[in-house]
């Protein structure tokens, strides 16, 4: 065999061994106007309930979507000559926590023909004992908006947003203006998932993610704050003291 040989049979494998490693996607919705697709990691998939909940939004989101397509299309179809939108979503499980609280990463991916794609991320709490999804009102004495809780996790997360911004040299950002819609409310302070940590079933503390827009411009991308446990400390309910310990394992941070 040639070398000319040896190379097209290295790349055509190499090429084959690509195919054959992208996972297979749980859920596909394809016609003229887009392609969307629904991932579910593994462990999501070994969870029966928590798959079934996870699937079921996902295609409600597939659908929202595809309909939206279509009449973009029907109104504007020379934005359609290469192709249809293109759309994903992918579940990930983010930490568990005393073998009950499950936290999950939804990350969407959005190309509308614009000016770039798209990207956007929210969080899940998944209750494996009750089955369904909780806030992390539970772990908190008082979530009331405004209330001191709220007010010390607006804190805190502003502080991990403006030295992430300094470690990235993006500090030109880091102002009220950026962070106002950082609020002290459940609902408008970020997704949020428990943190893991360097102890075995606890969290180290709450970790916020903010998509691009969020609290920087598209160019900066995502950012997620971290907020330790300690400085939740007097806030806490006995289940808060019951999962919330250790430190943020090394790594956590880059791997976010």
């Amino acid at each position: 065999m040639t070398g000319l040989s040896v190379a097209l049979a290295l790349s055509a494998t190499c090429a084959f061994s690509a195919l054959a490693a992208d996972p297979k996607p749980d859920a596909v919705l394809k016609n003229k106007s887009i392609e969307a697709r629904i991932f579910l990691d593994d462990g999501i998939k070994a969870d029966a309930a928590l798959a079934a909940d996870c699937l079921t939004e996902g295609k409600k989101w597939l659908d929202k979507n595809a309909a939206e397509a279509a009449a973009s299309r029907k109104e504007d179809p020379q934005f359609f000559k290469n192709g249809g939108w293109d759309f994903e979503r992918k579940y990930s499980i983010r930490s568990v926590v005393a073998d009950r609280y499950v936290s999950i990463l939804r990350n969407d991916y959005m190309d509308t023909h614009g000016a770039h794609p798209n990207s956007d991320v929210n969080t899940i709490l998944w209750d494996r004992t009750a089955n369904k999804r909780i806030s992390i009102r539970p772990f908190f004495t008082e979530t009331a908006d405004g209330g001191p809780a709220m007010k010390a996790m607006v804190k805190a997360v502003i502080a991990s947003l403006k030295a992430e911004k300094k470690k990235r040299d993006t500090s030109e950002t880091a102002t009220d203006e950026w962070f106002k819609g950082v609020e002290p409310s459940l609902l408008k302070i970020g997704a949020v998932t428990l943190a893991p940590s360097t102890e075995a079933g606890m969290s180290s503390g709450l970790s916020f993610h903010y998509p691009p827009y969020a609290v920087g411009p598209y160019a900066e991308g995502e950012y997620v704050a971290f907020v330790p446990w300690e400085t939740l400390k007097p806030y806490l309910t006995a289940e808060g003291a019951r999962v919330f310990g250790g430190a943020r394992p090394k790594g956590d941070a880059e791997a976010q």
